[in-house]
């Protein structure tokens, strides 16, 4: 009888998400094609450089988001083009990262080497992390662990320690990964960028108060507070649960998670500004998207509630698949890059963001952990 009804239950829970958001699992994978098949006619070439104010590698932390969602995206979809696609790409940049540059500090630079960790563990071949191991074991070695001033930061680095730690079975990548963490946590600016009150965090130390949004309230910028949120799950996803941190970035995810729910507009998007709707109010989709991917994965993993998250989800990736995504596969509502509210506006439907890469990179994470909720 108890296996009826869990059965029962888990019948009506998939019956009920279908309902609420109208998508199968082939619809998901219908929209996830959809908008990766537009980007990858437009960029056949995965080395060919990027041009905006200037040129740039295609590696740069832009290009490297959307070879995250990629890669969650062949997990299940395994279409030879999407293998093939990363493979040149990371050849093409010859496994480093930005620039060349091994022993760079900078997280948006050592971004990429999270998808050559990916594309090393389908085949080990030692050149596919050879270099940003080195890169990582440079910053340990140094000892010097305040690298991480922005939270954006979190998720560009973060989830690379942890996938290290789990590929090489080392824990000293985990331990030093905390070391970076309790600093921009508890450290950076004076006394971290998170706060603990609102269970936000603010983008770096220019917006700690007395900075204030025009209302009067604390600045979270919406894409940022994603960042964390999407990174804490890809950390988690990877890390031992008998790390003794384990404990702490669960909590931090949930809390997150908890002071996003009340801050989701009526059609499903955030505003750019998570507690000024004034303020460059609109619809947004990077942090939608962001917001999406971890509370689902949250639900996935059995760490958040169904009945609370869900139409939440439901309602963010109704937002993103009915007004974000357009016919062709272009991503409208998407905030161009920045740090704060102001940046790349006017943000509206038909607006080609500067770069158009790191948008689709979290819409293909969003609908992954989608697709396994409906499946």
């Amino acid at each position: 009888m108890k296996n009826i009804i869990v059965l029962l239950a888990s019948t009506f829970f998939v019956l009920g998400l279908q309902a609420q958001t109208d998508l199968s699992k082939n619809e998901v994978i219908k929209r996830l094609r959809q908008a990766n098949n537009y980007f990858m006619n437009k960029w056949p070439d995965p080395g060919k450089t990027i041009v905006t104010n200037k040129e740039r590698r295609a590696n740069i932390w832009t290009r490297g988001v959307y070879y995250e969602g990629l890669m969650a995206l062949y997990k299940l979809d395994q279409q030879k083009d999407y293998y093939d696609y990363a493979v040149e790409w990371g050849e093409k940049h010859d496994w480093k990262p930005v620039r060349g540059e091994v022993y760079t500090r900078h997280a948006d630079n050592q971004n990429c080497g999270m998808t050559y960790i990916d594309l090393y563990r389908i085949d080990p071949q030692p050149e596919r992390i050879d270099a940003i191991k080195k890169n990582i074991d440079s910053v340990i070695n140094s000892g010097r662990y305040n690298d991480w001033t922005w939270i954006d930061a979190i998720q560009m680095a973060m989830p690379i320690y942890a996938k290290l730690g789990v590929t090489l079975k080392d824990t000293k990548y985990f331990d030093y990964m905390y070391k970076m963490y309790h600093h921009i946590k508890y450290k950076e600016g004076g006394h971290g960028l998170y706060n603990p009150e609102d269970q936000l965090w603010w983008r770096d130390k220019d917006f700690i108060p007395p900075y204030k949004e025009p209302n009067g309230e604390d600045c979270y910028w919406s894409r940022g507070n994603g960042w964390v949120l999407a990174a804490l799950a890809l950390v988690l996803e990877e890390l031992p649960d008998t790390d003794s941190h384990y404990q702490e970035y669960l909590a931090d995810f949930k809390s997150l998670a908890k002071a996003l729910v009340p801050l989701q507009r009526t059609d499903g998007f955030w505003n750019v500004s998570l507690h000024d709707p004034n303020n460059y109010g609109g619809k947004e989709a990077s942090g939608t998207a962001l917001f999406v991917y971890g509370m689902a994965w949250g639900i996935n993993h059995s760490i958040l509630d169904k009945e609370m998250y869900l139409p939440v989800i439901t309602k963010g990736w109704n937002a993103l698949t009915k007004e974000s995504l357009q016919p062709n596969g272009f991503l409208g509502y998407l905030q161009s890059t920045g740090k704060e509210p102001k940046d790349g506006q006017p943000v509206t439907v038909d607006k080609v963001p500067d770069f158009e890469d790191y948008g689709l990179g979290c819409f293909l994470l969003a609908g992954t952990e989608v697709y396994e909720l409906a499946k």
